[in-house]
């Protein structure tokens, strides 16, 4: 069998997942070995993510490290990855895929509408922010960054009311004791790709490839390539207040999506059914920039978005 070497960030998330994978792929009778390897992302800690602005923050360093062949295979949390990837990778595998809400932790209290006026939140995500904002105006959001661990601690310790955090990573972490609300979906839309792993490979790597078949889920396949596409229609990252939530019901994939000014004081919903992923993530994007997503997202990136002519 195969020898495989892993790249993966070091927190203790990248690392539960990176080691989740390599019990899967010892379980095919693979040898497996891990390499931790520090990105952008991880060493710039005191800035909010929406204001550093780097796609790939958190995954340049691993694609070197892949291009160089130091490794054969990176583990990312899918939401962390470009929706266009560098020319010479691919996404060879997504995993079965877990919970993609948001929840909502506290110390003491019950769900975002127990909080009282003028509450501190900790969040650095504009999508979390605008929509927590639209829901709540009185609330006050603060940065938090940091690893799962941080975060817990921050809010445990009193600095927080509250922390917005995805269910993914506490549900695989074991760390749920102060999550107090799973917030549905209508309410907070997820970021695209939230809840799922892409197991990233070099380009044409055909025998990695094929040892990594069996961890594709279709599924998750689909639901994440629709959400990404339409992420990719809007010129977003992974921190602009872009949600994007799709789902297979009856045999048919439908998709919500918001777009949102960070205030909250405009958010743009979106729904759609469709067959193919790709095709239904570029219809939905294009509906928004033209119900005005284009404008709002003008503000968020300082710079205009092209918008696709009538045909």
């Amino acid at each position: 069998m195969a020898k495989l070497r892993i790249g993966s960030r070091g927190s203790q998330l990248a690392l539960w997942q990176a080691n989740h994978t390599s019990a899967l792929l010892r379980a095919q009778g693979h040898e497996v070995e891990l390499e931790t390897i520090k990105t952008t992302g991880d060493k710039i800690l005191d800035v909010a993510l929406a204001k550093v602005g780097t796609k790939g923050m958190f995954t340049k360093e691993i694609e070197e490290a892949l291009a160089e062949g130091r490794v054969d295979l990176a583990v990312h949390s899918l939401k962390d990855l470009p929706t266009e990837l560098s020319p010479g990778f691919e996404i060879a595998a997504i995993t079965t895929r877990e919970n993609s809400q948001d929840v909502f932790c506290s110390v003491r209290f019950a769900d975002i509408k127990s909080l009282p006026q003028g509450a501190r939140v900790g969040t650095s995500s504009l999508r979390r922010q605008a929509q927590l904002k639209a829901l709540r105006p009185d609330l006050e959001i603060h940065p938090l960054r940091g690893n799962v661990d941080t975060r817990l601690r921050k809010l445990a310790d009193g600095e927080y009311d509250a922390v917005i955090l995805a269910a993914a990573g506490l549900n695989r972490l074991g760390k749920t004791e102060l999550v107090k609300q799973i917030i549905p979906k209508d309410i907070m839309c997820p970021a695209a790709g939230q809840g799922a792993l892409g197991i990233e490979i070099r380009a044409g790597d055909v025998t990695t490839r094929q040892l990594l078949n069996f961890l594709d889920d279709a599924s998750a396949r689909a639901s994440t390539t629709c959400e990404r596409a339409l992420l990719n229609k809007l010129g977003g990252g992974c921190q602009v207040p872009i949600g994007a939530a799709a789902e297979v019901r009856n045999g048919v994939l439908h998709l919500d999506a918001i777009v949102a000014n960070p205030d909250g004081s405009k958010i743009l919903r979106e729904s759609r059914d469709g067959n193919d992923p790709e095709t239904l993530g570029c219809e939905v994007g294009e509906i928004l920039l033209r119900s005005g997503g284009d404008v709002i997202l003008e503000e968020v990136y300082g710079r205009g978005i092209a918008v696709p002519q009538q045909p």
